[in-house]
């Protein structure tokens, strides 16, 4: 009874991260005094507890102090507290919401900024527009996380709306662009929506209980599979490098003799040319030739408009 209690108390912890004695006494049934002694033991075997006396006092646990991991994949913890949550909701059951409190314990609770991690803050938004792409993110980030489906104003990149319920699965960054992957009841089938390209996203009310999926499920093209990838040989200015590194990848990018060359695969469509066009001369197409005749063309178009 009394280990039952104190890994109850621990977990209780791991949930808040911040309890009062007398709220863990009453939730468990013991007294304050047993809960000083038992966080007291959990302290000794190494458990980061701090006690503060006081009005404002309580019990508080460092925030880097996480179960260890080990016992269950991604797909199967993600699976059994999806299970859980729906057994839950039907039953009254105390054990079943025990282990729930204690796997959902392992996860990072906390009330905190979208697409924060430790030390890195990532801003997917646009220049003096950031507010409502954070909001996106938001909902999208508890909808991943919380299993909910959404209703979606999706704008095509031909300018079609479409509104779609979806159930995001993951959100995924690749060259600067944030999308969510996730199953499109209109489509009956698994789609990558950019999320730059979600008008409005709204909770419908209703729960989605994941498949399980790995990585290699996700096509990470993000859509061009069905479009041409170009093999693109770029030399680049070292006036333009910063950019072009953060653009194409500091991996892609290789001195050959006193040149910088650029050997990547690109979709080659319309926003190819503009994104070259952008460097102002200072990212040239050494091949293929066919995509340097286009560039050429634009460049000629934009200098012969009044």
């Amino acid at each position: 009874m009394k280990y039952e209690i104190m890994f109850k108390i621990m977990t209780r912890l791991l949930q808040k991260r911040k309890v009062t004695a007398k709220e863990i006494a009453e939730k468990y049934d013991v007294s304050v005094r047993s809960v000083y002694r038992y966080v007291e033991e959990l302290i000794v075997c190494g458990v980061p507890i701090d006690i503060s006396r006081g009005r404002y006092g309580g019990l508080s646990i460092a925030d880097t102090f996480r179960l260890p991991a080990g016992y269950f994949t991604r797909e199967e913890f993600s699976a059994a507290i999806n299970a859980l949550n729906a057994m839950a909701s039907q039953i009254n059951d105390e054990n079943i919401i025990s282990a729930r409190e204690k796997l959902e314990s392992k996860q990072k609770n906390e009330v905190r900024e979208l697409s924060v991690c430790g030390n890195i803050i990532v801003d997917g938004g646009t220049w003096g527009g950031g507010a409502k792409f954070t909001e996106k993110m938001r909902v999208c980030e508890q909808a991943v996380n919380q299993s909910k489906s959404l209703l979606i104003d999706y704008i095509s990149r031909g300018g079609e709306h479409s509104k779609r319920v979806i159930d995001p699965y993951v959100l995924i960054f690749k060259q600067s662009v944030w999308y969510v992957y996730a199953f499109c009841h209109t489509k009956q089938s698994f789609r990558t929506f950019k999320i730059g390209r979600i008008k409005s996203a709204t909770f419908t009310g209703a729960e989605f209980v994941k498949k399980a999926f790995t990585r290699d499920d996700i096509d990470l093209n993000l859509n061009y599979s069905d479009r041409q990838l170009t093999e693109v040989t770029l030399e680049i200015d070292k006036s333009s490098l910063a950019d072009a590194e953060e653009w194409l990848g500091i991996d892609n990018i290789e001195p050959l003799g006193d040149k910088l060359v650029a050997n990547i695969s690109l979709p080659d469509d319309d926003s190819l040319v503009n994104k070259i066009l952008s460097y102002g001369g200072n990212v040239r197409v050494a091949e293929p030739a066919a995509l340097r005749e286009r560039v050429k063309a634009a460049a000629k178009r934009i200098y012969e408009a009044d």
